[in-house]
């Protein structure tokens, strides 16, 4: 009996795929040789805006798609931190491999998105505005089209001309079938696709991160508004410092120039009073 599931043990391991052993050995030598070592989701993502993205990022990053096994029969090969984005690993997923760090490659993602048309349903994650100006749309039905959501449009050398900026749907709304049709019709693509990151292994720190998420023009405008209101601030209480010490010493200026006026009307108003004064008494 023991030599029959030792037998059986055999034949099941010998199942195994040469294409599953080689993704496997694959895997192992890209951990070893890269600085972030990714898993990003791919869900929704249509297959060209895939293969789009997947050319955009050939320099910086190598996407490896496999079965869930096959990726964590590699990651068992790595350390314990490796092995804990086993825990990651869902469904419609890739695994990418680069030299960048992970928070680069997060960044590289994010701006590496395409650029989708908007389906009936879906929610606006902001407004969703037409901006005024010409179009390539003739006279017809799309003149009622356009009215029914508010746009103020004319008629100039045969082609609709859209008079001014309008949000057809608002932060928070679903978009209407009027909506995503005129959309589809003025090439407006308000959504876009791309890998999410979900977690990823630092080799050089040995650290996973989890939900890194980079946005660099809205990091930007933040950074922007939070330095406004810092130096605001540091005027304010009078810090001094680079940034600061052009309004520091103007506004020592405006003083200097208040205390001057003040003193010459105080001497101005005293001078009166001391000649004002004999004249009365006598």
């Amino acid at each position: 009996m023991a030599k029959e599931t030792k037998g059986k043990r055999q034949v099941r391991e010998k199942k195994v795929s040469e294409s599953k052993l080689k993704a496997v050995d694959d895997i192992s030598k890209l951990i070893k040789t890269s600085n972030a070592i990714m898993i990003a989701s791919i869900k929704s993502i249509p297959s060209s805006q895939f293969q789009d993205i997947r050319k955009k990022l050939r320099n910086d990053a190598i996407i490896f798609i496999a079965k869930k096994s096959t990726i964590e029969k590699a990651l068992d090969k790595g350390n314990d931190s490796i092995k804990s984005l086993k825990n990651h690993v869902k469904s419609d997923y890739a695994l990418l491999f680069s030299k960048l760090n992970p928070f680069e490659l997060a960044s590289l993602l994010s701006e590496n998105r395409s650029p989708v048309k908007a389906k009936i349903g879906q929610e606006a994650v902001d407004d969703i505005v037409v901006d005024a100006g010409p179009t390539e749309l003739v006279p017809g039905p799309a003149i009622s089209e356009l009215g029914s959501l508010g746009l103020k449009i004319a008629i100039e050398d045969g082609k609709i001309n859209i008079k001014e900026n309008r949000a057809i749907v608002k932060k928070g709304e679903k978009i209407s079938e009027a909506a995503a049709s005129i959309m589809t019709k003025l090439n407006i693509k308000p959504f876009a696709v791309g890998f999410e990151p979900i977690a990823a292994y630092d080799t050089n720190l040995n650290k996973v991160y989890v939900g890194i998420r980079v946005n660099k023009k809205q990091t930007l405008e933040e950074l922007k508004l939070d330095y406004a209101r810092s130096l605001g601030f540091a005027q304010k209480i009078e810090y001094i410092c680079k940034g600061t010490i052009g309004f520091l010493l103007a506004k020592a200026q405006s003083h200097e120039k208040a205390l001057e006026n003040l003193t010459s009307q105080k001497a101005e108003q005293t001078g009166q009073t001391i000649e004002a004064a004999p004249q009365q008494n006598s």
